[in-house]
């Protein structure tokens, strides 16, 4: 005979496997630090992951508020995927330390770093903070070479299929898919960007390093004296004296930054200011990883494609 003692027990041990079984089946909870990485994280997962996403293309990456929903958010989350190399050393270790979640601690297989897996380029030979926010790793604006995306792509895909091997060929089945659609989609970009190559720009701030190695063009200058430092007078009366010598045709910045330094400049030396939209949801059009490189080559193509004419 069955005592209430054992039936309870037994009723316990049924709701636990029915959680157990349920959470085995359930979305992967990714929180992922900039919309870049949230994209990407949508195309391999699918209806497969939740994604919360920390940051609006609006905003500075390198200074968000540790806000209590961001900690709520990350309690529950399986994976985190940020840039890393130190773009988010100012707030995340803060929202790591709050969430107290195990899960997704660095050096867990809940932890992702997209930085770690390219070659990261501007890396400091000398690490001086009097010299601006100088990031010891490299530059961590990698989201800016489409190529970068690739690469990322197939590291994340491994890693989620880790962390919920359920859905493994599942997400390595999307992950083929675009993959398949962003390489002729990089064969349209490269074919439309192949004029730019060889120009000189300009940048408020080192954003566009990546961008730049991709599509062969000159960086001059910044606007920005040092790296997170805004620019002041004597700086920008400089930068009108040298630039003209320097046949800049475009001033590029992102749609976080203000834009007055750079058309200050660009009206004063003949160039154009260009806003970028850097990530996804920068402009109307960049609301995927497919728009955010439409619209970024379209917006380069009439003062970077004009430019490539006049030089030859």
């Amino acid at each position: 005979m069955i005592t209430r003692e054992k039936l309870i027990a037994m009723l316990g041990l049924g709701f636990i496997a029915f959680f157990a079984a349920e959470r085995a089946h359930a979305e992967l909870n990714v929180f992922a630090c900039e919309p870049e990485w949230s994209a990407l994280v949508s195309e391999i997962g699918g209806n497969k992951v939740s994604v919360f996403t920390a940051t609006t293309a609006k905003q500075d990456p390198h200074q968000v508020q540790a806000r209590p929903a961001l900690i709520a958010q990350l309690r529950s989350a399986d994976l985190v995927v940020c840039t890393g190399a130190e773009l988010e050393i100012g707030w995340m270790p803060v929202l790591l330390r709050q969430a107290a979640n195990g899960r997704v601690q660095p050096g867990s297989p809940g932890y992702f770093e997209a930085a770690q897996q390219v070659r990261l380029l501007d890396v400091p030979t000398r690490v001086d903070r009097a010299e601006g926010d100088i990031h010891p790793a490299g530059n961590p604006h990698i989201q800016t070479d489409p190529r970068n995306i690739v690469t990322v792509a197939a590291a994340l895909t491994r890693r989620m299929g880790e962390l919920d091997q359920a859905d493994a060929a599942t997400f390595a089945a999307q992950a083929q898919n675009f993959v398949g659609r962003w390489t002729v989609a990089m064969q349209r970009w490269t074919q439309r960007a192949a004029p730019f190559r060889g120009t000189t720009v300009a940048a408020y701030h080192k954003s566009w390093t990546y961008l730049e190695d991709w599509l062969g063009l000159r960086e001059a200058a910044t606007i920005e004296p040092k790296p997170g430092i805004p620019p002041g007078s004597q700086h920008l009366a400089q930068l009108v004296a040298d630039l003209p010598a320097k046949n800049v045709r475009a001033i590029l910045y992102s749609a976080y930054e203000d834009p007055r330094g750079s058309e200050f400049v660009a009206q004063r030396i003949g160039a154009t200011a260009v806003m970028l939209p850097f990530t996804v949801g920068g402009t109307d059009r960049a609301r995927d990883l497919f728009g955010l490189f439409d619209d970024t080559i379209e917006r380069l193509s009439g003062p970077l494609a004009g430019a490539a004419v006049g030089k030859r």
